[in-house]
């Protein structure tokens, strides 16, 4: 993680701090997941992961098993200058 987003991490309310420490040790989960893993409210779930949706900290993708859900995974930050890994040669 970046400084700059550490920064940001810590400007966000313990519950958004908390959402992200389950998402990290957990991977991607369901709003229902992190509630249950979390004990927190969905009220205040759903509330953090919109702050951590604003800073670009998660994401929201569909989750196949169930489409009513949502699925939410920690974004992994693109790190410049790190090169690409070469093309498999065909031989």
């Amino acid at each position: 993680m970046a400084e700059s987003d550490a920064e940001e991490l810590s400007d966000l309310p313990p519950s958004a701090k908390l959402v992200f420490k389950v998402l990290e040790y957990n991977g991607p989960m369901t709003q229902k997941g992190i509630v249950e893993e979390s004990m927190l409210s969905a009220r205040t779930v759903r509330y953090a992961l919109e702050r951590l949706e604003e800073i670009d900290t998660v994401e929201e993708d569909v989750y196949f098993a169930d489409a009513r859900q949502n699925l939410y995974e920690i974004v992994q930050p693109e790190t410049e200058g790190e090169p690409e890994a070469p093309a498999a040669a065909d031989d």
